[in-house]
């Protein structure tokens, strides 16, 4: 059995007939150990999977499992990191960190949570910067912190929501590598998402593309069969890397050319649909009389 397993899912927003359909048939498998990547659309639906997966909300059908678990709300065992850090400006990198910790280990003594917390400031690189209040940081550091956040409360998986969107290339590339290195030395299962099929590629087990919306599906995965660790530069020359990220786009171009058929031809329909009468439409529509009167 896989460590974490989605069997047809199908999650939509809104009811009856406004309703938006967003993911449809969903089905992943991940095991233990394993970093996955999941590259998409904007707009597709990659949030949702991993709000599904964080237990943030529940799907309309199908199931959702973490070891064998039926995931029914939040929980520790589910580290989640998003692309905007959630960090208390008025604590400092290592107190926002130790408010996880504190949280989900009470029993242990202040000082023992204290240590544990600023060893993983330390595995991102923030030792020197632990006093700091994130007003005093820059968005790659603020980002290391809600890694180290996550990391700190011991999760059986990592779901990481395009964590370098909102950074600066050379940022994203050195986080990158601090991703590389933190997969290696813990051997978390994580499962990443992001819209950067040569970020996929560059980190991950396995890459599965995400079809365009809505009622987005997963697309077949790809195993990453190139060694570790990987050099971004030298990727850029390795066959197999070309092959991967040319199978990937193919997939999300085709997908995006069906969805927009699809809608091109439902706007064709819906414009060829009379529009339904209103009452004083129908009132006026009336055949009238005509009553001869005699002499």
């Amino acid at each position: 059995m896989a460590f974490i397993e989605l069997s047809g899912v199908c999650k939509g927003y809104g009811s009856a007939d406004k309703r938006t359909p967003v993911l449809e048939d969903v089905n992943l498998s991940i095991e233990k150990g394993e970093l996955v990547s999941i590259v998409g659309y904007s707009g597709a639906g990659k949030t949702t999977l991993v709000s599904l997966l964080a237990g943030l909300i529940k799907p309309d059908r199908g199931t959702v499992k973490v070891d064998g678990k039926i995931v029914t709300g939040p929980g520790p065992e589910r580290g989640v990191v998003f692309q905007n850090y959630s960090l208390l400006p008025w604590l400092s990198v290592l107190e926002n960190v130790q408010l996880a910790v504190d949280q989900v280990f009470p029993k242990r003594s202040a000082s023992e949570r204290r240590s544990h917390a600023m060893k993983f400031v330390e595995m991102v690189n923030l030792g020197p910067a632990a006093g700091k209040r994130p007003r005093e940081l820059s968005g790659g550091m603020r980002q290391r912190v809600s890694v180290a956040r996550a990391l700190a409360i011991e999760p059986e998986v990592l779901l990481l929501d395009e964590p370098f969107g909102a950074l600066d290339a050379l940022t994203r590339g050195v986080l990158q590598g601090e991703l590389q290195r933190i997969s290696q030395e813990s051997g978390k299962t994580m499962l990443l998402i992001t819209n950067d099929v040569d970020e996929g590629i560059l980190l991950s087990d396995r890459i599965i593309p995400l079809g365009a919306g809505p009622s987005a599906s997963l697309g077949p995965a790809t195993t990453v069969d190139i060694e570790r660790p990987r050099d971004r530069k030298e990727l850029n020359h390795d066959p197999r890397f070309r092959h991967i990220r040319l199978s990937v786009l193919e997939y999300l171009l085709e997908s995006g050319k069906a969805k927009r058929a699809e809608r091109a031809a439902q706007d064709v329909t819906e414009a060829k649909a009379p529009l339904p009468e209103t009452k004083s439409q129908a009132a006026t529509s009336k055949p009238v009389q005509i009553v001869e009167l005699s002499p």
